[in-house]
């Protein structure tokens, strides 16, 4: 089975950070977004990874050749980004032998077992109930359980079922064969090729899809998102660190996840803060925020931050004489 990573996007929804990162090597909970997927596909036997990369490309790549040096891997570069099924289609050549595929989309943290995916006789889509389905790709299902309709962003969703970008596919030849007809046709949805319309073509053919609920579900392209997902995973068994070492005069609010040759200083941090490699922290206070490595952060409080690598924040120092009946708001 291969693996396919669409990871071309540019991550508008989390500009600034965007600009000089892209959205899968932004770290949630101590680990960057794309480790989190390509370690769950690890776990469960699947290691024939194919990226399909993009925007910053060189970065992803660079990354995934640095911490996964053994892993079997392709990449393929979309110069056109023009909707999810045409990466799958930009990457057709590299993956029309294969007998079946599995797509996660890179943006996507999803807390599902994945075995029973893989071992489910038919293919598979993941999905989440949701209380707004207009924004996602819907699935509706038949009294045996089997999708019998997927539609993308319904002005009026029969279903409260969003797909949410997982997908294993057995019948691949079909699939690759309903994308380059959509393609050639140029039947777009919302002014892209969408997967949902190719995946609607196959179930109209007579293929079988079941579903997998998945238990949680972080679709990490906005600050918010990732936010609550780094406070999830760190109250999550395994993700926030439990050996730190001791801080100078300061206070650790767990759970936290803080990198390695850090310093923190007449400080509190935490709760749910995760921290880089080789930041400094001192006289602040930090809680509920994700800070990068290499980032300096002195005299200030943050309260729900994204700040990014190789940043440095500085606040005011005041030092006050003030008699009595005063009101002073510094907001």
């Amino acid at each position: 089975m291969k693996a396919i990573i669409p990871v071309a996007g540019a991550g508008t929804r989390l500009r600034p950070h965007t600009y000089t990162q892209p959205k899968p090597l932004i770290p949630v909970a101590g680990k960057t977004i794309i480790s989190f997927i390509i370690d769950s596909l690890l776990e469960v036997g699947v290691n024939d990874f194919v990226f399909i990369i993009g925007y910053m490309g060189e970065k992803i790549k660079g990354y995934v050749e640095e911490h996964y040096p053994d892993l079997q891997k392709e990449f393929v570069t979309q110069n056109n980004r023009l909707g999810s099924a045409h990466a799958i289609w930009t990457a057709r050549e590299v993956i029309k032998e294969a007998k079946e595929i599995f797509i996660v989309f890179g943006d996507t943290i999803v807390d599902v077992d994945l075995k029973k995916i893989i071992d489910d006789p038919n293919s598979c889509l993941g999905v989440k109930m949701v209380k707004d389905p207009r924004e996602f790709g819907v699935v509706e299902l038949g009294e045996n359980q089997l999708v019998t309709k997927v539609v993308e962003k319904p002005n009026i969703p029969k279903s409260n079922l969003a797909m949410v970008g997982l997908y294993k596919i057995k019948e691949v030849d079909e699939l690759l064969k309903a994308i380059s007809d959509n393609v050639e046709q140029h039947i777009s949805n919302h002014d892209e090729f969408q997967l949902t319309d190719a995946i609607m073509k196959l179930i109209e053919n007579g293929t079988k899809f079941s579903t997998a609920s998945v238990d949680n579900w972080f679709d990490c392209g906005k600050k918010e998102i990732l936010l609550e997902t780094n406070a999830t995973l760190l109250d999550k068994e395994g993700y926030a660190s439990t050996d730190l070492p001791p801080f100078d005069n300061s206070i650790i609010i767990h759970p936290v996840s803080i990198g390695k040759n850090c310093v923190i200083k007449n400080s509190i941090v935490g709760p749910h803060v995760s921290i880089g490699s080789n930041t400094k922290i001192e006289n602040s206070i930090v809680s509920q925020s994700i800070i990068g490595s290499y980032a300096s952060i002195d005299e200030v409080v943050l309260k729900e931050s994204l700040i990014g690598s190789d940043t440095s924040i500085k606040g005011i120092r005041q030092s006050l004489n003030i008699g009595d009946n005063t009101e002073i708001d510094f907001s």
